[in-house]
């Protein structure tokens, strides 16, 4: 009886150490557990920053390509102040159309060239005798009044002839690498082109190989 009871004592010692080694094992392994998880929190929090870090990064980088170097604006500033020292090209198209304007008023003479004429006219009347011959009154009352207007129509001529040589040379003169417009090339040579034309038609009338005085005989 006395045996029976120091085995069942023996075995109630072997079961509580037991019970106490599983409760250790169970309770190293809980703390196993939440160093674990911890550790994972700090490398995931960790990841989270660097990967916060890596967004604001490109970000600024990014931003940085956007808007250009620090001295972006400077060489903006530069650029339009160039631009605005540049020439905008009115003027030239101003004298194009001035030239085309005179070669036309070339070809007739235009209102000065026959008020101018007129005159030539009555001057002639005044300063030729009514005993004079035909030929005489002729060239005083028709031809001088007739080279009068073509003197006129040459000089107009003339003026858009070298108008529009001006208008085509300004480029040359100008801003390197800044076109001339195609209007105002295209007004240009029609300019030139009626002065030319005008002056031609001015040495013709003047010199009386086109539409001369009639002979008095």
């Amino acid at each position: 009886m006395a045996t029976k009871t120091s085995e069942d004592a023996a075995a109630g010692t072997t079961a509580a150490q037991h019970d106490d080694e599983t409760a250790q094992g169970v309770e190293t392994a809980a703390q196993d557990t939440a160093g674990k998880a911890e550790t994972e929190g700090v490398s995931a929090e960790g990841a989270t920053v660097a990967g916060g870090t890596e967004e604001a990064a490109d970000g600024a980088l990014a931003e940085e390509t956007a808007d250009g170097p620090v001295d972006g604006p400077a060489d903006g500033f530069e650029a339009d102040t160039a631009d605005a020292k540049a020439p905008s090209g009115v003027g030239q198209g101003a004298g194009a159309v001035v030239s085309a304007a005179l070669g036309l008023v070339s070809l007739s003479g235009g209102w000065i060239g026959t008020v101018a004429g007129a005159r030539q006219q009555l001057i002639g009347q005044l300063r030729t005798s009514s005993t004079a011959g035909v030929a005489t009154q002729i060239k005083a009352v028709y031809g001088d009044s007739w080279h009068t207007t073509a003197l006129w129509a040459g000089f107009f001529a003339l003026l858009a002839l070298i108008t529009g040589v001006v208008v085509l040379a300004r480029p040359a003169f100008g801003t390197p690498g800044r076109p001339q417009a195609p209007w105002i090339k295209s007004v240009a040579w029609a300019g030139v082109s009626l002065g030319v034309i005008g002056l031609l038609l001015a040495v013709l009338k003047y010199s009386d190989a086109l539409l001369a005085l009639p002979s008095a005989s």
